[in-house]
């Protein structure tokens, strides 16, 4: 079986490789390709990952290539994590956004729009390649933001892909750790989008956990539902995917952007020290000190996750990481994908896909993030009813945002753009929205072109 990282010379690249490769007997994984347009960061990444292989003992061959349709070729899953514009690109998006009183982040609000604005056209490249050349394969996208892009392949026809994130199933982890028992024997029930969920119930052999856990102020301080007061979370009697701080804590949110660096500007600056480092490594021919020095970089990056939420949430990381997969994070979502896929056991999990159903009040065609059962039919979102009215309302809300930010990146229509901005929860206003709309299409023209 061959598996496709397409943005394989990305710094989080030899994690998912770590991961692939401990699961590789388990999956039938026979090949990992690494595909980027960047050749330089790809010769290094691939080193990286050609010495985890041969430390897990060479069963598994890693590739390279810089070339889609070589990559594709024969390939059974295929997994997007790309930035087109890069890191440049992430920091444009945050300051024009903070210049105008709005969130700068990367998968919410104006700077999410903007982002989609480049990935969208770029992860629709890359699967009309993907049918051509192996269109029984699975794509996973991972590429932000992923509920768009991921809305985005699905009007296009693509059947075959599933949009990952790894803070879907935050709840379902931080559960089965605080009650020390393994994962997949706590049933979550997840229910929103991408970045913006609800866990409503969390079940332990058939009973709801999930309000012991949230009454208990130490499983709160434990995990990422930290970021939010404790008074917030038990006022929702859900898990709060911790991305919903930017909508319940915006104004704060926006100071700490505006006040220090962004954090697209802290991981540049964490990228400038790694590289030369991870450089020099490889001409020394020491593979060995290159993975020390770039697991010690991806500590000190984890380390600040989220980490201008709340004056004391510099634990968030840490509980994040710990709670996820293992620590596997996406990784751990596709890996899980495939195995259940692969005719292994079936699982269920929370994943972006087509609503058809599951949760009253939204489109069959709406891509939710949803809780799903997989295995190796497919996956099949579980029936969800209705949303209660305060989540449902910030929901529904931000689902029209979406269809009108796919509608315009497909139309490059300008009045489309302006209007999907407007409809945003923390943009609603036009004297916003449309320099924001001019200011991201004239940074970003070299990606997304002329639009009406």
């Amino acid at each position: 079986m061959k598996l496709v990282v397409v943005g394989g010379g990305g710094l989080r690249a030899p994690l998912f490789v770590e991961a692939a490769l401990r699961r590789a007997a388990r999956t039938g994984l026979t090949e990992i390709c690494l595909m980027d347009v960047d050749a330089a960061q790809l010769e290094l990444i691939g080193a990286l990952a050609t010495e985890l292989a041969r430390r897990a003992g060479g069963a598994v061959a890693i590739s390279t290539t810089t070339d889609a349709e070589t990559a594709f070729a024969d390939a059974s899953y295929v997994v997007t994590t790309v930035r087109p514009g890069g890191i440049d690109g992430r920091i444009a998006d945050e300051r024009i956004a903070l210049s105008h009183g709005v969130l700068g982040q990367e998968t919410t609000g104006a700077a999410g729009f903007a982002m989609a604005l480049r990935s969208i056209p770029t992860i629709l490249s890359y699967a009309e390649t993907l049918a051509r050349v192996s269109p029984e394969a699975w794509l996973f996208n991972f590429t932000n933001p992923a509920g768009l892009v991921t809305q985005a392949l699905r009007d296009a026809g693509y059947s075959r892909s599933v949009g990952i994130c790894d803070s879907a199933n935050g709840a379902q982890s931080a559960i089965a750790k605080w009650l020390r028992l393994p994962e997949r024997s706590v049933r979550a029930e997840v229910f929103g989008l991408n970045h913006l969920s609800f866990t409503r119930r969390a079940e332990v052999a058939g009973r709801d956990v999930l309000p012991d856990a949230l009454a208990d102020d130490r499983f709160l301080a434990g995990t990422v539902q930290r970021v939010f007061a404790p008074h917030v979370v038990r006022r929702h009697g859900m898990w709060l995917n911790e991305y919903l701080y930017y909508y319940y804590y915006a104004d704060e949110a926006v100071a700490a952007g505006a006040a220090g660096p962004t954090r697209g500007e802290e991981i540049r600056a964490l990228n400038q020290r790694l590289l030369p480092r991870l450089r020099q490594a490889e001409l020394l021919a020491d593979p060995g000190q290159a993975l020390d020095v770039y697991f010690a970089y991806e500590r000190e990056r984890s380390a600040t996750y989220m980490q201008h939420t709340r004056d004391d949430a510099a634990p968030v990381a840490a509980a994040a990481a710990a709670q996820s997969h293992d620590g596997e994070g996406y990784a751990g979502v596709a890996l899980d994908l495939i195995e259940a896929l692969q005719g292994g056991t079936p699982i269920r999990t929370g994943l972006n896909v087509p609503n058809e159903g599951a949760i009253d009040g939204l489109r069959d065609s709406d891509v939710v993030e949803v809780s799903c059962m997989v295995d190796h039919h497919g996956i099949r979102p579980q029936p969800i009813g209705a949303m209660p009215d305060a989540q449902g309302y910030l929901v529904n809300s931000v689902k029209h945002y979406e269809r009108l930010t796919v509608q315009a990146v497909a139309e490059r229509s300008r009045a489309l753009a302006v209007e999907a901005l407007v409809a945003h929860p923390l943009v609603l206003s036009y004297s916003r929205a449309e320099p924001l709309v001019e200011k991201f299409l004239a940074a970003h023209a070299a990606h997304v072109g002329a639009w009406l």
